[in-house]
């Protein structure tokens, strides 16, 4: 059977679209949603189309085949369309806001390439961007003072707590409350500990460690850092036990998967809880994993992309995104 192109209403974007006559010899249809009338060969409606399509194929998990079908445009005309729009990439317009909770992460991809993403938490919407070759100081810093200077006044980040975010924080915006991302902690903890320690201290340890998704108030943090502090007083000669090491010449931790879980926590202590004190803050960066990983499935569809378009598709990516209604 013969494959015919679909007519897409170029006002509601509706596909539900009925022949209805011509008009100065060119073919009318009526839009059975919105009801109004239009003609095939208006380009605008065409170029609609393109870039209906070209969204489908990038936020969509669409493919070339699956869009061919559906558009009735041939795998070479879609291939010379959509690569022509990764030969550009939109402008960002960062939405102003008095106040922002954001979230703060970066995901590494193919070539050594980094996205690091400032997120809305309350609105769950993209704020700004960087494309780099890694998560540095200087360009945290930078991206961070261009929103304070739009006028954003930045409440709290929420990191996994790399060190050269937290120095960015601090020295752009002093005043921010910084919260550590308990799912981070909790996650690596658990990692050195190991699913069965093989000390005492290491089980009991764990077993804290186990709580900290669960302190949701300021009861329970009382509770959760008497148990930690009992622990540390209980076991703390075992934590800080020394041995000589005749590789190195010199005496270290003996324990040092439970001393460096123990420390861990000691360090980030002063910044984990702020949440329990604000309820706009959120407690992880579970949001940006999630939009990490939608986006990493996405682009892994359209595997052999030039090193310039891949980067163009992540642009394209978050600018669609942060436009959804």
């Amino acid at each position: 059977m013969k494959k015919s192109r679909k007519n897409r209403c170029w006002a509601c974007g509706n596909l539900n679209v009925i022949k209805w006559g011509k008009q100065q010899k060119k073919q009318r249809f009526k839009c059975k949603n919105c009801g109004i009338f239009f003609s095939a060969a208006n380009v605008g409606v065409s170029r609609k189309n393109r870039e209906v399509w070209f969204r489908e194929w990038i936020v969509g998990k669409q493919t070339f085949s699956q869009l061919v079908y559906k558009s009735g445009y041939s795998e070479r005309a879609l291939k010379r369309y959509f690569y022509d729009y990764l030969e550009r990439y939109p402008v960002w317009n960062i939405r102003t806001s008095d106040s922002v909770n954001l979230l703060i992460d970066g995901t590494y991809f193919a070539n050594k390439l980094c996205l690091v993403l400032y997120r809305e938490s309350n609105i769950k919407t993209t704020l700004f961007y960087r494309l780099s070759d890694g998560e540095w100081e200087e360009e945290l810093r930078e991206d961070l003072e261009n929103l304070i200077n739009l006028g954003i006044t930045i409440e709290s980040v929420t990191c996994d707590g790399l060190r050269n975010i937290l120095r960015a924080i601090r020295k752009s915006s002093p005043e921010t409350i910084i919260q550590r991302c308990i799912a981070h902690i909790q996650r690596e903890t658990l990692m050195w500990l190991t699913k069965h320690p093989k000390s005492d201290a290491g089980v009991e340890l764990r077993e804290i460690i186990r709580q900290l998704h669960t302190i949701d108030n300021r009861d329970k943090w009382g509770y959760w850092v008497v148990d930690l502090i009992h622990w540390y007083d209980r076991h703390k000669d075992f934590v800080n036990t020394k041995t000589y090491k005749q590789e190195t010449d010199r005496y270290w931790f003996t324990h040092k998967s439970v001393r460096k879980a123990f420390i861990h926590i000691k360090r980030a202590l002063p910044e984990m809880f702020n949440y329990l004190d604000n309820p706009r803050i959120p407690k992880t960066t579970n949001g940006l994993e999630s939009f990490f990983g939608h986006l990493k499935q996405n682009i892994s569809i359209h595997r052999g992309l030039s090193k310039e378009h891949y980067k163009n598709y992540l642009k394209w990516y978050l600018f669609f995104k942060s436009n959804e209604k």
